[in-house]
């Protein structure tokens, strides 16, 4: 296994905004994209190239096919549909569930035996379909969850509040999705409870419900004025592949998989805190829910076995 070794599948908006962000982020040794459209590959190579001057160290960048997987460190999957305008989450976890399957296998094929991040939609489930297909230990798959959705809620109570958003300690968890939620007990400024700063400043739990909706709302938001969300989501990606490379142990609310009763569920993957190294995930990091938000994390939980059950399974047997 080559130290620095990424492979992304997928050089769409999403792929390429991550490439961009390790391109000036540094700490990728070499960096191959696999599409299906090799012209556009090979023209995200060599665009790319072009910056390497400018680049904080040397990196190696070209277009490659699945065997380029056997001595990644990392491979990230971007690659996928986006979803249609009239077309249902499960018609889209469907379609996105064969390419998956597709990808994963010829990954595998290859003799891999790194770190699989996911980011193609719906997270949660395709990294179920990642970790079933590839056979590989569950702490070696996980998904972006909602890494992002925690980057947005730090950015916009910083905002409110006038911080840097640096000191903003804060998590969504649940599905990257509308049915997400924030442990509030759990979130901080530094070191005081965000809980206390609101009341301190004569704010009700209305304004930080609203922060929430703000999150949710943003790439609805992003979508309508710009067709697509893709920096955000790049630069969070970035940021899981560098804790991953340089062994961390950072914390992210990456889609991991519960297994032992872990907030009261099994055998699914969702958005919660965990430990980030070279290993992938080390740990989970197992918060006390309000009741409430425990109500919310098991929904999450039950919408994304509804749609495995319903058909997600039987496509990938």
């Amino acid at each position: 296994m080559k130290k620095g070794k990424v492979v992304l599948v997928g050089t769409g908006f999403v792929g390429m905004s991550m490439a961009y962000a390790m391109l000036n982020r540094g700490g990728v040794q070499e960096l191959v994209l696999i599409d299906i459209d090799e012209d556009r590959a090979k023209g995200e190579e060599m665009d790319l190239s072009h910056g390497l001057p400018f680049a904080p160290q040397k990196m190696n960048i070209k277009t490659g096919n699945y065997s380029e997987c056997k001595d990644a460190q990392v491979v990230v999957i971007t690659a996928g549909i986006a979803q249609k305008p009239g077309q249902t989450r499960l018609e889209l976890a469907e379609t996105n569930t064969k390419i998956m399957k597709q990808i994963t296998e010829n990954i595998m094929g290859s003799g891999f035996n790194g770190i699989i991040i996911v980011a193609s939609n719906p997270v949660d489930l395709m990294t179920y379909v990642v970790a079933k297909v590839s056979g590989l230990p569950k702490n070696q798959v996980f998904g972006t969850g909602t890494v992002l959705d925690t980057a947005r809620l730090r950015y916009l109570l910083a905002d409110k509040l006038d911080i840097s958003s640096k000191n903003v300690h804060a998590y969504i968890m649940g599905e990257h999705g509308d049915s997400s939620f924030v442990p509030w007990n759990h979130a901080y400024v530094g070191c005081k409870r965000i809980k206390d700063i609101m009341k301190e400043n004569n704010y009700g739990m209305n304004e930080l419900e609203k922060i929430h909706e703000g999150v949710i709302n943003a790439a609805y938001e992003i979508i309508e004025k710009k067709k697509a969300t893709y920096y955000g989501i790049g630069v969070a990606l970035s940021r899981i592949v560098k804790a991953v490379i340089d062994s961390e142990n950072s914390i992210l609310t990456v889609s991991t998989y519960l297994k032992d009763g872990e907030y009261g569920q099994n055998d699914v993957y969702i958005g919660v805190p965990a430990i980030i190294n070279s290993n992938g995930v080390r740990e989970l990091i197992t918060l006390e829910l309000a009741k409430e938000e425990q109500e919310k994390l098991d929904n999450s939980c039950k919408i994304i076995k509804d749609m495995r059950k319903s058909s997600i399974d039987e496509i990938i047997k």
